[in-house]
């Protein structure tokens, strides 16, 4: 074997490799710094007066606000009331999602019969029946809960027929073979396998469920950062109203990147292109 190629080994291997780490490296401070740079940019032109800032404050002044709300307390008032409903609608609509999924998934009985009632429900509009969902759970904390749950539903359990599906079929006879009961093929084969399509399914159910969260509360809620920004836009308050976007962006972000490690714990064989 050549020098080249002992040292072309390791990293073709896996181990590791000075470029990669450097490259990697950069690739995480363009993450980190590209948003920075809009605010400074932002920042400038609001200085400078290139935008109007009755409409776009300037950062500086957003921040300045946000400080306050978070030394009053307010705003971790209307993040924990937030934060309460999008747990529970993840719980109320996630965990049936995933079984029935899944369920339909090994079953073609049960798509066929389920596959058109998901199909005709799904393109609905989920703001058109909050008046609905008001209607039956009335003002209270289920009617938010409610909605995020329907909004949860649909993306998970899209995405986990789509991966239970995409299981080759050997797979499935491996398991009959060795005489695998329902249950053990539903948690060693069916679970597994479509787990990449799955945490797909729950990033995109926790963005609309933020999206949906937050319509829920600026129509039926005297709480909620929907509430917040909902009740700045009635006193002028547009700074405020600029907080509460930035920290459903934030949770947006934080969310995403801790399922990005959930998803490498659960799914390690997969791939990051």
């Amino acid at each position: 074997m050549t020098d080249a190629v002992r040292q072309a080994a390791p990293a073709a291997a896996g181990g590791f490799s000075f470029a990669r780490y450097f490259r990697n490296s950069g690739e995480r401070w363009m993450n980190i710094l590209s948003p920075f740079a809009l605010l400074l940019i932002w920042e400038i032109a609001a200085q400078v007066g290139y935008i109007d800032t009755r409409f776009f404050p300037a950062p500086s002044k957003i921040f300045e606000t946000m400080w306050q709300l978070i030394l009053s307390g307010e705003l971790f008032v209307h993040l924990k009331a937030s934060m309460y409903r999008l747990f529970w609608g993840f719980l109320w609509g996630g965990i049936p999602a995933l079984l029935l999924g899944i369920s339909m998934g090994l079953s073609r009985t049960l798509r066929v019969i389920v596959e058109p009632i998901v199909s005709a429900t799904y393109p609905i509009p989920k703001s058109a029946i909050l008046p609905l969902i008001l209607l039956i759970f009335g003002l209270g904390e289920a009617s938010k809960i409610v909605m995020v749950a329907v909004g949860l539903f649909y993306p998970i359990l899209i995405n986990t027929i789509a991966g239970v599906l995409e299981i080759p079929k050997i797979h499935f006879d491996v398991a009959h073979n060795f005489g695998a009961k329902k249950f053990n093929v539903f948690r060693t084969v069916a679970l597994p396998g479509a787990m990449p399509l799955i945490m797909t399914g729950v990033k995109l159910g926790v963005g609309l469920g933020l999206i949906l969260i937050s319509l829920a509360e600026m129509i039926g809620a005297k709480s909620g950062l929907g509430y917040m920004m909902w009740n700045a836009w009635e006193i002028l308050s547009v700074e405020t109203m600029y907080v509460g976007l930035i920290v459903i962006a934030f949770l947006g972000v934080t969310f995403n990147l801790i399922l990005n490690e959930i998803e490498r714990l659960l799914v390690p064989w997969k791939t990051t292109r």
